[in-house]
């Protein structure tokens, strides 16, 4: 507790339920356990999280801790924390910096303290550790044996580290697995938003104009539980190709000049700047509502709004209501920032329970690979896919057919 900073050690009790209720719905994670707890592969280590600090991130923590590393918590983002998870984790040992609600420079801060602490080891989502070890703190990035790579923002930023010749150590892709982005981008964000979005303004989402920027695995899968609660969804994209699997999924697609007089919902899942720009934002309905799912809260130009609108104020928890220059108002869910997160808990805990699976053995990959592997950027090993995939559909009682010796050979062949 010497370390740590966290708003309130008292929250702790709270916190330990939410971590207990979601460990019963994670076996991969405690599969994992069963297997590597005994052999501990990362004895001795440190190791730096920077992932949405809530229950599902909490008992990844706890599986490193059990693997035999020293581990220290941060959020990755300012509004993700939760901090009654943040407290548990303290109490069961486990050094955390990070308190909800932050100013961003604050944030950063937390994000020094825990690399300030002879890390070996990084698991990071959106590339934040790995920005300050190539940036403001190189001096700690020689120790760094290599990491894992949450999300698809923060890949984008290592593949651009690597391009340059600049990156400093291992990193395994976690996004790119089959068991993370066909599950957790596409189910997990599309079941996750549309949480935040329903607990936080109470509205009905049928019959609604919804439309969704980015038809990425995110926006897929946004797009179409939008489309089971009965709206009319537009999709916004700049990829030929994705626009068209969309218009043949089934949806409109248009610029958004367009599609922004027409919403009544706009959900931003691009990892791109300025998706939402002030420009739309003038041709919407009155009583429109904004909100991002990507990483970053710089997919809606939030700081042109808070510059030009006459009028801003909380409407509700969580909400900003803005009244524009010609009189119509918006409304502005958890300020722009990830609206899983920051106004709901996440992706469901088995989807999460995956996910994190990935990270934990890619961790232990790096960890036993750190000899052979250069400084680059390196897909999650098949192996590591299959596992995760196998232990799922056994904690679902689901049994799936094998090839016999037979098939394997014929379709080994190019013979008929």
């Amino acid at each position: 507790m010497l370390l740590s900073i966290i708003k309130d050690y008292s929250l702790w009790e709270e916190g330990l339920k939410k971590i207990n209720w979601a460990k019963r719905f994670m076996p991969i994670l405690n599969q994992i356990k069963e297997e590597y707890g005994a052999k501990k592969p990362l004895t001795g280590l440190n190791v730096a999280i920077s992932v949405h600090l809530e229950a599902k991130t909490a008992n990844l923590a706890l599986l490193l801790k059990d693997l035999g590393a020293n581990v220290f918590v941060t959020g990755s983002n300012p509004l993700s924390t939760q901090d009654d998870v943040a407290s548990a984790l303290v109490h069961e040992s486990i050094e955390v910096f990070a308190i909800r609600g932050v100013e961003t420079s604050e944030y950063f801060v937390h994000l020094e303290k825990t690399l300030e602490n002879n890390i070996d080891l990084i698991i990071d989502d959106g590339g934040d550790l790995t920005y300050l070890l190539h940036t403001k703190r190189q001096d700690l990035a020689s120790r760094i044996i290599g990491g894992c790579e949450e999300t698809t923002t923060g890949v984008i930023r290592l593949r651009a580290l690597e391009k340059e010749g600049k990156l400093k150590f291992p990193m395994i892709a976690v996004n790119n697995a089959f068991c993370k982005h066909l599950f957790d981008n596409r189910i997990g964000t599309g079941q996750s938003t549309w949480d935040g979005i329903m607990r936080t303004t109470n509205i009905t989402v049928a019959g609604k104009y919804v439309v969704v920027a980015g038809y990425g695995f995110c926006g897929k899968g946004i797009a179409k539980r939008a489309q089971g609660l009965g709206a009319k969804v537009i999709v916004v994209e700049v990829d030929p190709i994705k626009a068209i699997e969309a218009y043949m999924d089934g949806f409109e697609v248009m610029k958004m000049q367009e599609a922004a007089k027409l919403g009544d919902i706009f959900i931003t899942a691009t990892g791109c700047k300025d998706v939402i720009r002030y420009e739309h934002i003038l041709q919407m309905r009155d009583g429109a509502i904004l909100c991002n799912s990507g990483h970053f809260n710089v997919e809606i130009d939030i700081a042109t709004l808070d510059k030009k609108a006459v009028k801003k104020y909380e409407a509700r928890k969580n909400i900003h209501g803005y009244v524009l220059e010609n009189g119509k108002e918006i409304f502005v869910i958890a300020e722009g920032r990830l609206v899983n997160l920051a106004a709901a808990d996440g992706h469901p805990i088995e989807i999460m329970d995956m996910s994190f699976a990935i990270q934990a053995l890619s961790s232990i990959y790096v960890v036993q690979n750190r000899k052979k592997l250069e400084n680059r950027v390196y897909n999650v090993p098949e192996e590591i896919d299959r596992f995760v995939a196998e232990v799922k559909l056994r904690s679902l009682g689901i049994e799936i057919d094998k090839l016999t010796p037979e098939q394997e050979k014929y379709l080994e062949s190019w013979e008929v």
